[in-house]
């Protein structure tokens, strides 16, 4: 099977094409024949070691020192189901599936063995598998914070970067949780986040949210421009700013700024909870959590993904389709 590896931290160029051998599942695993994957911030850090503030050191101990531990990047993907091992009763071969790796990252392949109990779901029958590789990374991080900040019907949320991969699901899981939101970007994404539920737009170029008079229960930062500093003024009582980008001096900041203030900081990356995957094919199928999907490339042109990630002006998700091929291997199942 084909693989895309990063053998060292740089630039899309570092991207190579490799031969592998096909998995086998053990008897708690599944085979998936990946038809999609996608390119999200995650991988454009861990390729190019673009970290936030003051984690250099830290971010070479956990990913590596000269190039990536696990070399094959992408935290999420749909396909089928090929084979089962001895112990799976809940997927058969044929089965349309989705899943979340999170940090164990390796989607960028052709097939991938999958733990059956694990961070993997039906296919929602009405998504392409485009749409259902998608669902995952911005969705399990925003079910995640919004559940550490227990969220509530009728208060009044604000995403800050509302256009990209978690700030989409950001914007259109808080509307489902019965909150107001108020939506920043640029003027020409007012249309979009507005299709997905913002009641607000503020433009992030024209106006400064913090400047304003409204009070927010809850800030939601994805973009890493809206410190404690700077949102404490519109921060209701008792309000909550989730800082899912951050510098690690802020993260450190985070409890003597909810101790002092009140208000709290609820900073550190998200949990990967196989629940949350389940949860994601269920809004989907109600159609109250959809991905948006800013560009889909063809799995050859992958370096051709992580540019337009490397640029930063995506609306969402950036697919990456792998073309169904024959599967050939001696052992269709454990």
């Amino acid at each position: 099977m084909r693989a895309v590896v990063c053998r060292e931290f740089g630039g899309p160029e570092v991207l190579d094409f490799c031969e592998r051998p096909i998995p086998q599942p053990g008897p708690d695993e599944i085979l998936v024949k990946v038809r999609a994957t996608t390119v999200n911030s995650a991988d454009w850090r861990l390729r190019s070691m673009s970290l936030p503030p003051g984690f250099g050191p830290l971010g070479r101990l956990a990913i590596g020192f000269t190039r990536p531990r696990n070399p094959v990047l992408g935290s999420e993907l749909a396909g089928d189901v090929v084979a089962v091992g001895s112990r799976v009763s809940a997927f058969k071969p044929g089965d349309a599936v989705f899943a979340f790796t999170g940090s164990g990252l390796g989607c960028h392949v052709e097939y991938r063995c999958l733990a059956a109990n694990g961070a993997v779901a039906l296919k929602p029958p009405d998504l392409s598998y485009a749409q259902a590789a998608a669902l995952s990374f911005g969705g399990a991080t925003m079910l995640d914070f919004y559940g550490r900040a227990a969220l509530k019907a009728g208060e009044r949320v604000l995403v800050n970067g509302a256009t990209g991969t978690v700030g989409t699901a950001a914007v259109q899981l808080a509307r489902h949780f019965g909150a107001h939101v108020t939506a920043v970007c640029r003027q020409e994404r007012a249309d979009l986040v507005s299709s997905l539920g913002a009641h607000r737009v503020i433009d992030r170029e024209s106006q400064d949210f913090a400047a304003g008079s409204t009070a927010y229960d809850v800030i939601v930062d994805t973009a890493g421009t809206a410190p404690f500093a700077r949102c404490a003024p519109v921060l209701a009582p008792r309000g909550r700013l989730l800082l899912v980008l951050a510098t690690l001096a802020e993260m450190l900041r985070s409890p003597w700024n909810t101790l002092r203030s009140g208000k709290r900081v609820i900073a550190g990356p998200a949990a990967e909870r196989a629940e949350y995957v389940h949860r994601l094919r269920d809004l989907a199928c109600a159609r109250h959590f959809l991905p948006v999907i800013d560009r889909t490339y063809p799995f050859d042109e992958i370096r051709a993904a992580h540019e337009h990630v490397d640029r930063g002006h995506k609306a969402g998700s950036v697919v990456v389709e792998i073309e169904p091929g024959l599967w050939k291997t001696k052992a269709s199942a454990h």
